[in-house]
């Protein structure tokens, strides 16, 4: 990477900060001392640089009354490419990886509201021929806070995370489908970049503004981001805890991983006679070594010594959930 130290600072505002305003890079600049075309033209590079991923709403899938889960298969070693395609040929898979594990295919699945995410799941292992899998929604999340400070590279933006310690019930807030498809779509990086997507919903960039602050006060929107590439940006390894973690000690222990400010996520999902982990967390570093110096000190924090960390070694796919689409 070839970062200054204002692209860095840059970086962490617009993960973070983004403004919800008719010339949002203005506001920007004005925090950097920079100029409005100044910040576009770093923003412009960056983008094509593959650093910065898009930048767009994120939306709470379970707030707009969607339900998603975690899955994984056990793929014999000479069919893993040809079920991880068909896999990510379904559209509610959102990221699909191989990991190494013997479970070795895990993949996130949204469907929208009326539908099921186990039978999905359950669909996809018998268009497959897979005869084991883990079917592994969220019961509680405790983190969710994917922002990487680019000043200091030590991992996940100091800040609140976005969910403490909250259950995954579907809150079905109440969204107009066509705002939605506009505001999850990749920003134009252009001065008043909402205008357009204001236009293609048939209404104007007052308007589209102030409903996307109401979205993110009421919860249907977590935050208005950049999501970056984090390889690109510096965070070369991420690992998968899972940890085994006694039923009476899951809040307590998911609090104190979710406090690790390399740990992006952090669940409590079932456990199985087969996989007895009950809690997982994310862990980003800059090495593979990092992360599992992290998972020690986590090990050490709160005396779970039965985890694994599983690394995944090929992408497959990786894309936003797009609501409201056909």
């Amino acid at each position: 990477m070839d970062l200054d130290e204002i692209d860095r600072r840059l970086l962490n505002l617009l993960q973070a900060e983004f403004p919800l305003s008719p010339r949002p890079f203005a506001g920007l600049g004005e925090r950097l001392g920079l100029s409005e075309e100044e910040v576009l033209e770093r923003v412009r590079r960056l983008k094509a640089e593959k650093i910065i991923r898009q930048i767009s709403a994120i939306f709470d899938s379970r707030a707009l009354g969607y339900r998603s889960t975690l899955a994984a298969f056990q793929v014999p070693d000479d069919r893993l490419e040809q079920v991880a395609t068909a896999v990510s040929q379904n559209q509610g898979v959102s990221h699909n990886y191989a990991r190494n594990h013997f479970f070795n295919l895990w993949f996130t699945l949204t469907v929208p509201p009326g539908e099921d995410p186990q039978a999905g799941v359950e669909s996809l292992a018998r268009e497959n021929s897979i005869s084991k899998f883990l079917y592994l929604p969220t019961l509680r999340v405790f983190k969710v806070a994917v922002q990487f400070d680019m000043v200091g590279m030590e991992g996940q933006s100091q800040g609140p995370p976005e969910k403490v310690g909250s259950a995954p019930e579907a809150l079905g807030i109440e969204v107009d489908p066509v705002l939605v498809r506009q505001l999850q779509k990749d920003l134009e990086l252009v001065q008043r970049p909402f205008l357009s997507l204001a236009e293609a919903a048939g209404t104007s960039e007052e308007s589209l503004l102030e409903t996307a602050r109401l979205y993110q006060g009421q919860g249907a929107m977590r935050r208005f981001a950049a999501v970056l590439h984090h390889r690109k940006a510096g965070f070369s390894a991420n690992g998968m805890g899972v940890w085994a973690v006694p039923q009476e000690r899951v809040e307590e222990v998911g609090r104190a991983i979710a406090a690790f400010p390399q740990v992006t996520h952090c669940y409590q999902r079932p456990s199985y006679r087969d996989w007895p982990y009950s809690v997982f967390s994310m862990i980003h570093s800059q090495t593979v070594d990092g992360c599992w110096q992290v998972a020690t000190e986590i090990s050490l924090k709160t005396g779970i010594q039965d985890y694994n960390l599983l690394f995944s070694t090929k992408e497959y796919k990786k894309a936003r959930v797009k609501y409201y689409e056909d």
